[in-house]
């Protein structure tokens, strides 16, 4: 057996991550008719006979200057979200998905912080009643797989084991598509989006 082969066996054994046993997918998503490609969730579907532990520190979507801060907060199904008030008047969080669980946290004061746990996969819409104006996504995955557009509609999902998945794009305003993608190394994946 070869050094490098012997290193990367050792590695495997010893549960450390390695160059050679993970890849990446990237590409670009067009988001048809839209002034921008930001904003579109490119992830990993759920894998048979496989579960992935949530963090367990609690990830943030802010409320600052009457804005749900990020609009699109994308997750591992099972975390816990903290929404505090940023700004110097009341806001309230809540959500009409049952995915989501149809939560309502009441009214928040500055300085306030509630929190969620996203249980089940969802893109469940964030509302404030108070200011019908706000809103965002939270998007939960089942998969640590995931990544979120730019402007250009650039995205780069890394750590992604050698295998062959389905991945998938969501859009708050397109249709979902998904197909089937292999990493062996960096692969590619782009997608054109519509309505």
């Amino acid at each position: 057996m070869g050094v490098s082969r012997a290193l990367i066996v050792l590695a495997a054994l010893l549960g450390i991550a390695h160059p050679a046993l993970s890849g990446t997918i990237s590409g670009k998503v067009i988001c048809t008719g839209l002034r921008s490609n930001a904003n579109a969730v490119v992830y990993i579907e759920k894998i048979a006979g496989k579960t992935f532990k949530a963090p367990e520190k609690h990830t943030v979507m802010n409320q600052r200057a009457k804005e749900f801060v990020p609009a699109i907060l994308t997750i591992l199904v099972g975390t816990t979200v903290d929404f505090p008030n940023n700004d110097p008047f009341l806001h309230n969080v809540f959500t009409p998905d049952d995915c989501g669980d149809k939560f309502n946290l009441g009214s928040l004061a500055q300085g306030d912080i509630r929190s969620h746990t996203f249980a089940k996969p969802c893109a469940a819409v964030m509302l404030c009643k108070i200011h019908p104006e706000m809103a965002a996504y939270v998007v939960a995955i089942e998969t640590p797989y995931f990544a979120v557009t730019d402007a250009e509609g650039k995205y780069t999902i890394s750590g992604v084991p050698d295998h062959t998945y389905k991945l998938s794009v969501w859009h708050e305003r397109l249709k979902k598509q998904t197909r089937e993608v292999t990493v062996n190394g960096a692969s590619t994946a782009d997608f054109k989006l519509s309505r």
